[in-house]
Parts: structure tokens; sequence; C-alpha cells
């Protein structure tokens, strides 16, 4: 009879008629949700060691109950658990093959808990260990771009806006640049830490319950910070899949970014860096080729991020509050962008790991367009009593005299600059060196070497 009955959907009683294959399709997410099993086992625990110190079950039932969760957990690990869809997902899965174990005891577990609250809780223990997995990555990739820029302080290249040579900078420096931005990718997967760390396990469907439960109990047993305050509120609340979604979407375009960049300086146009051969493909019917094949995939990878959360936002957008089926795809776009930023980190760090800079074609392409302009206006508002708008046309009436006579600044004479001001000393032609350029840049968050120098020491602390 027991087992007959345990094969049956739990709302058998009150449904009669026998659910729809299609419907048994649709509706299953245990394809999807089985990954969560070891946070349903440790949150089933957590909640009959809750039942039990509230005198809700006896000390029989709950060790019987451990006991059948124990076995579960050692057949799933071991491959040997078997999974039906009929039973639609993982607590139920798990629920069902309990009382195969145990018998009419298992019924107890489901005590003042409904899935509502059973999956959240969870769906928040996975997310906790997945998000510090994911700034373990961001750490390993930060000391790799650390270590690159400690070869690459005094390597010099031009810094570009608009894709056009700007001013003279530390390759170091471009280096840092990314370092900025995975540690806020850091902060804010951290900062999602702490909305995640409220306990839902106990506000049951949507009420909560009114079983003598101690949700302080269960919060301090799954290591959360505090139990939620509000039940209907925390069956709705999806605010911390959407924080989530929007930290991997923002982190996977900062890799986005990098890796265009990368792209672009290893193209045959720019050839300021070199891939290894670990780290590039060739093409099947030019056997010349070496492509930079896998930073094109992080590039490309970066649109199913953003799908992700945006899918999330769209389900959200027009739900009333409490629990709906429209919920069940969380999981889904969650566990996608979980694998998709892990894999991203790790392939750019075998990326970084494989790059060297062209230093002399760095140093080459720093020697034109002039990139050392805006340090002879400084100059000369500095030491010629002008406005720095007024030394500012000046330089510009001299770049053209230099473009003209097809010089750079470098080759200009001191006699040719005292055409444009006779102020002009040998002092100025010390402007026209690349290093003294960089190392002027002393201001805090500039590309001085003494600047880098102390930046990647500081890091390296934090790390």
């Amino acid at each position: 009879m027991t087992n007959k009955k345990n094969n049956k959907a739990v709302w058998n009683t009150r449904i009669k008629k026998k659910t729809s294959s299609l419907f048994q399709r649709i509706g299953s997410s245990l394809a999807i949700d089985k990954q969560l099993y070891k946070e349903d086992i440790v949150g089933s625990k957590a909640h009959v060691e809750m039942l039990f110190k509230q005198k809700i079950i006896s000390f029989k039932i709950k060790n019987k109950i451990i006991y059948g969760l124990d076995k579960i957990e050692k057949e799933i690990k071991n491959n040997k658990f078997i999974f039906k869809n009929e039973y639609e997902d993982i607590h139920m899965s798990i629920e069902k093959r309990l009382h195969e174990i145990i018998g009419e005891e298992a019924g107890y577990l489901h005590i003042a808990r409904s899935r509502n609250d059973q999956v959240i809780t969870d769906f928040k223990l996975w997310m906790k260990v997945s998000t510090i997995k994911i700034n373990d990555e961001i750490d390993k990739l930060i000391k790799s771009i650390i270590k690159l820029a400690e070869k690459n302080i005094d390597t010099i290249m031009p810094g570009f806006t608009h894709l056009k040579n700007a001013q003279a900078v530390s390759f170091a420096h471009y280096l840092m640049a990314y370092i900025e931005m995975f540690n806020r990718d850091k902060i804010r997967y951290n900062n999602n830490l702490d909305f995640l760390n409220e306990n839902p396990l106990g506000v049951g469907a949507l009420t909560g319950t009114s079983f003598n439960i101690d949700r302080e109990f269960t919060t301090k047993k799954l290591k959360f910070k505090k139990p939620t305050n509000n039940s209907i509120d925390t069956v709705s609340d999806r605010d911390f899949v959407l924080d989530f979604l929007y930290s991997s979407s923002v982190c996977s375009m900062h890799i986005s970014r990098i890796a265009e960049e990368l792209i672009i300086w290893n193209s045959d146009g720019f050839n300021l860096i070199n891939l290894s051969d670990q780290v590039v493909t060739g093409s099947s019917i030019m056997p010349q080729k070496k492509n930079p094949d896998l930073l094109e995939f992080l590039r490309g990878k970066t649109g199913q991020s953003y799908g992700d959360l945006f899918s999330m936002l769209t389900i959200l957008k027009g739900l009333p509050m409490s629990y709906f089926k429209d919920l069940q795809d969380d999981k889904k776009l969650v566990f996608s962008s979980y694998d998709n930023i892990i894999n991203s980190l790790k392939i750019l760090n075998e990326v970084i790991t494989n790059l060297s800079p062209n230093k002399k074609n760095m140093l080459t392409l720093a020697e034109k367009g002039y990139i050392l302009a805006t340090d002879l206006a400084d100059y000369l508002t500095k030491n010629h009593s002008i406005s720095f708008r007024e030394a500012y046309d000046l330089t510009a009436t001299i770049v053209n005299y230099a473009e003209k006579n097809q010089k750079n600044l470098n080759e200009l004479t001191l006699d040719e600059l005292k055409k444009f001001d006779s102020n002009f000393n040998k002092e100025v032609l010390k402007i026209f060196n690349l290093k003294n350029s960089i190392n002027s840049k002393k201001s805090f968050g500039g590309t001085a070497f003494s600047n880098i120098k102390k930046m990647i020491v500081k890091y390296k602390k934090i790390l």
C-alpha cells in the first residue's frame, strides 16, 4: 500500500486525473534542479533537527529521517540514485526516495515547510557557494594580470582614445586598469552575499506556519545571518537572482572588453602582442593563420549573459506577489550564467598567461601620432605663464608645423621651436622623451612607473 501510494503525486488525493504527459514534461524541473541535491539534503537535515529541538517530532523519527537522507546523498554521489521525471523536481525525488527507505515517517519531514521556502533555501545555499567560487576565479585572473604587469612596468606603448594614439603609458598601467574592473566585480559579488544571507526556511508557502518552529536555529545551522522578515516577500523575492545575473553580466562585459582589446592588439594592423600557440587556432584553408578564437569566444559569450539577465527581468516584471510557476526558470538562468562566467574567467586567465607584448612595436607606435603634444602644452602652462588654452593653441600650431615638415616632435630643433615662442630653451627638449612623459604623470592613479609599483604591491597585499 505504501509503495503504491508513494508512486503517486502528493496532490493525487485532491486531483483525481493523471497529469498529461505533455504537462509532466513541461512541468518537470528535475533535469535542471537535481544539481541542488546537496543543498536540499543540508536544508532538510537542518529542518528536521529544528523540528526535534522544538519537540514537534521524536528523537526516533529525526534519526530515521537523517539516516535516510544520508543514504540518499551517498546514492546520488555514487550515481546509484534513480531520478524519475514523474516526481517533478529534486525535492519531490528525495522525499519519495526517503519514503522508500524509511516508510511513512518520511512524511514528517515536510511539517512546517513548503516547496516554496524549501527551493529558495536550496537555491540561496547554492548561490552562496557558487559566488565564492566565482570570486576565487577572479582572484586567479587578477594574480595572472599582476604577474604580467610586474614584468612590463617599463614597457612603453601608446594609450588610445578613439583607437587613435593619445598619450604615452606603461603597458603595465593598461593591464592594471583591468584589475580595477575585476576588483569591482569581486566587490559586486560580495555585496550580493549580504542579500543572500537571509534565511527563507520556515516561511512555508507564503504565510509562515502555526507550528512552533525556531527560524533562528535553522539560520545558524545553515550559516545565514538572519531569517527573512516577511513570508510573502520571501517566496516572491528573486532580487538575489537578478543581483547575481547582473553581476555576471557586468563581469562578462569586462571580459569582453579586454578580449576585444587583445584581439585588436593581436591583429596584423597593430601587432602589439603575441599569443602563444596554446591559445590560438588555425584555418581550414589558409595555412599561415593563427586566429584568436578563444578571445572571440569570450566576446560572444557576453550576449548569453545579457540574455539570462533580461529573461529573468522579463519573467518578474508582471508577477503579483507570492509564488508562480513562471519562477521555475530562475535556476536554469542562474546555472547557465554561472557556467558561462566560470568558464570565461578560466579561459581569459589561460590567455593572459600565454600572452607577451611586442615591446619593439609598442615603442615604435608610441613614437607616432604626436602623443607628447599634451606634455608640451602642460610645459608651456607651467613655465611660460600662459593659460592652458593658449598653450593648447600654440602646441597645435607646432604640431601642424611638424606634420607639414614630416617630423616628430622630438625631431624639432630648438631653433625651430623658438620661431613659435622665443622663451623656449633647451629644457623643453626633455619633454620629448616618452619615458619622461610617463614618469611625469605622478598624480594618484597616473601611469608613472612609481605609481604602478605601488599599486602592484597594494593588490598583492589584498590578495
